[in-house]
């Protein structure tokens, strides 16, 4: 009787699993979620403080310095500008931001990207639409400024290849092409605080040309 007894009590029902946290804390304060991020998140000076201390190459190059992420959005906006004379300043801040999403998701080398597929880039793709927006800029880049930007990028990584990651020329040339006539670089790896301080700077500079207050426009809710 007694196991009967047992048989007929209630069962307690299974605890359903938190999700997942999906959100990651920034030094703003801000909380940006990660699967579906808002522009009201993000801040510039995360982003450079982020990207100042993500190392180019998985930090496999030269020097006492990491070559970082924000260091190598300085030069990518300045080849943009060379290789098109005149070019708008919010094109030169979408050069600028280009790699902004890495100060969250850190820089993945190509193979990896593409290792990791659709999803990975769908990832991504929510992540500079939000950073675009948040800076006043169309959350999909056009075709030919994305392709200006693409090409000053291999130019950097052609000369970050030869000087700190230890490719020879050929090298470089088969996987990154010849980087454009007329422009020349010798890279100084700069400490973390320098890099972030010069990117805070470019970034001011292109945003009041754009017609964003730093640090006192719309988006500030405080």
């Amino acid at each position: 009787m007694a196991e009967e007894h047992e048989d007929l009590a209630p069962k307690p029902k299974p605890r359903t699993p938190k999700p997942p946290r999906a959100w990651q804390r920034m030094l703003s304060g801000r909380r940006l979620d990660l699967l579906d991020p808002s522009p009201f998140d993000i801040e510039i000076e995360d982003i450079a403080h982020g990207l100042a201390r993500v190392a180019r190459w998985n930090g496999q190059t030269i020097g006492e310095h990491a070559f970082s992420v924000a260091q190598h959005s300085l030069v990518v906006e300045e080849i943009a500008a060379h290789i098109r004379p005149g070019l708008e300043p919010k094109w030169r801040l979408a050069a600028l931001l280009h790699d902004a999403s890495e100060y969250v998701i850190g820089d993945m080398i190509s193979p990896f990207k593409s290792a990791l597929g659709a999803g990975y880039k769908d990832f991504e793709a929510r992540l500079e639409a939000a950073i675009h927006v948040r800076f006043q800029l169309p959350p999909k880049t056009p075709q030919t400024i994305k392709t200006l930007i693409k090409k000053a990028d291999r130019a950097c990584a052609f000369y970050e290849a030869t000087q700190l990651a230890g490719f020879n020329r050929r090298e470089s040339l088969q996987i990154f092409g010849t980087p454009p006539a007329g422009y020349d670089l010798i890279i100084d790896p700069l400490p973390a605080s320098v890099a972030q301080q010069r990117y805070l700077d470019r970034y001011r500079v292109l945003a009041e040309a754009v017609g964003i207050l730093p640090g006192a426009d719309a988006w500030h809710t405080e």
